[in-house]
């Protein structure tokens, strides 16, 4: 059956027959050959409301919600503001539990070793400044982390002495033994903490992340696991990575609503983290401890449900491939021109969606206000001092061919040239 007949548009389709109506479109077919599909994906891109007037290749940062968790989302609020004191936190709120076990579903553990917060940020501070650290001891990390996580780790250095170790790595890296070797060579008898990201939000690059987590649980070290970009950008569960906290943010590869994001932490785990917000006693052992954060719109929460529906709708490993098939789309393009620099791995296991292209003779921050200004393409530029620079490509489930042919057009024309016009 022509698919374009069967789903004349997402809206619809979810509207008639519901979230599984896609994904049936295409079960039993494999992911791969899904990726290359563009009737299903324009379905897909019907589900959104983007502003197609510009290309927005920084879908890394924060990604808009399709149509339906926004509308979900405005329903919310529009009950929440009958009377938000009654409809907020009798009528609204105990919706959260389901959120909570859909989210545990997602990542494969408990719901109660789920905590729902406002993004990655705040997930993971709650267990930076929640373990108990003394002077001196040490906090490993890599200078691609996060910047705000560094700063976490920074301020207390300043307030409490300890000491914070990062190391570096090449960009792409010879393999993920080699990630886990220079992790494994800079432990101390006085590392406590080691710092990691699933991805990292600048070239894209995977770690290892169970063999990292095993290694720092042979020799009494706290792992800290930012799965930031991670968690719905590539298929994995808990088990896959053993790790005992985990942070990311919902509003970016899962698509839910601006403002919410998830931690994970064990279950033997929790009562030896302070939270960030105070909370009593009675909650030590408590996931929700680390929720205690004051009043807050139940609105944003509460849609995460749907964002989640319309992720299982299109297909964890169905979308890993069609960023894949996106980042080789441009970059395999490019990667052959004088100066073109693809500083994201080629290895499936250790690279996804996020694509990341430096170019010799070109300042990336320049080169991102062109590509701005003069054609309406938006991206990011990164510049880690001494090391490298260039631009990170981010795009996500509703971006078209189309835009990304003419990355490529804009981006083969400046390189080809030499320099950005005057």
């Amino acid at each position: 059956m022509d698919r374009r007949r069967f789903f004349p548009s997402a809206a619809g389709a979810f509207a008639l027959l519901g979230h599984d109506a896609i994904a049936q479109s295409v079960a039993g077919r494999p992911a791969d050959t899904v990726a290359r599909d563009e009737d299903f994906w324009m379905n897909i891109r019907e589900a959104f409301t983007v502003d197609r007037n510009m290309i927005n290749l920084n879908n890394g940062g924060v990604s808009p919600s399709p149509r339906i968790v926004s509308d979900t989302e405005k329903r919310y609020l529009e009950i929440e503001n009958m009377n938000p004191s009654y409809y907020m936190w009798n009528v609204l709120d105990p919706g959260i539990e389901t959120v909570r076990r859909r989210l545990a579903r997602e990542f494969g553990c408990d719901p109660e070793e789920v905590a729902i917060t406002r993004n990655a940020s705040e997930a993971l501070e709650n267990v930076q400044l929640g373990l108990r650290l003394k002077p001196g001891d040490e906090v490993l990390t890599t200078n691609q982390d996060y910047p705000r996580m560094i700063t976490t780790w920074q301020q207390r250095e300043r307030r409490d002495g300890i000491v914070l170790k990062q190391i570096t790595f090449p960009v792409p890296p010879p393999s993920l033994d080699y990630l886990a070797g220079r992790i494994e060579e800079n432990i101390t008898p006085r590392t406590k903490v080691i710092h990691i990201c699933h991805i990292t939000n600048r070239t894209g690059q995977i770690f290892p992340v169970k063999k990292i987590c095993q290694m720092g649980r042979a020799r009494g070290i706290e792992v800290i696991v930012d799965g930031a970009h991670a968690f719905a950008q590539f298929p994995f569960k808990q088990a896959d990575l053993d790790c005992d906290y985990y942070g990311t943010s919902l509003h970016k590869w899962v698509l839910a609503p601006i403002g919410t994001g998830m931690l994970y932490v064990k279950r033997e785990k929790i009562a030896k983290i302070w939270p960030m917000m105070p909370a009593p006693d009675s909650m030590d052992n408590n996931i929700r401890k680390f929720e205690e954060i004051g009043t807050h719109p139940t609105s944003q929460r509460g849609a995460i449900t749907e964002a989640l529906n319309f992720h299982d709708s299109i297909g964890g490993e169905r979308k890993a491939e069609r960023f894949r098939y996106l980042r080789k789309r441009w970059s395999n393009r490019l990667r052959a021109l004088p100066g073109v620099k693809i500083l994201n791995s080629e290895d499936p296991e250790q690279s996804c969606a996020i694509g990341f292209v430096s170019v010799d003779g070109f300042d990336a921050p320049k080169l991102a206000s062109h590509l701005w200004d003069k054609h309406r393409i938006w991206t990011v530029a990164i510049v880690t001092p001494g090391e490298y620079q260039g631009l990170r490509i981010t795009p996500n489930v509703y971006t078209t061919l189309e835009e990304i042919d003419t990355f490529g057009d804009v981006m083969e024309k400046l390189i080809r040239r030499g320099s950005l016009p005057a």
